[in-house]
């Protein structure tokens, strides 16, 4: 009987829901793809896959600039009661840049 020894990890139920329907798409158990993750890290010295800070382009990079500014107040913006007043608005708008 082959020796083993227990890891405990803590995940959020979904993402544990997610990966078992992907691993048992493969036939195999989270405790196998595990397994696989943790040999393939040893094979490789490391992690077995790229790891880096995901680069965007200009405007990616400023649209989330400003909305982190407007979550965090730096940026105010005007709010709506309801979607018409917005939309009467918007149509106000396009009404005065038509003349």
């Amino acid at each position: 009987m082959a020796k083993t020894a227990n890891i405990n990890v803590r995940i959020d139920p979904e993402t544990k829901s997610m990966a078992e329907n992907l691993f048992s798409s493969f036939g195999i158990t989270i405790t196998d793809a595990i397994n696989i993750f943790l040999r393939k890290s040893i094979m490789e010295g490391g992690l077995p896959f790229e790891m880096k800070q995901p680069h965007y382009n200009v405007q990616t990079e400023a649209a989330m600039k400003e909305a982190r500014d407007i979550m965090e107040g730096r940026i105010q913006v005007k709010s709506y009661s309801s979607a018409r007043s917005l939309f009467e608005e918007l149509d106000s708008e396009e009404d005065d840049t038509r003349c």
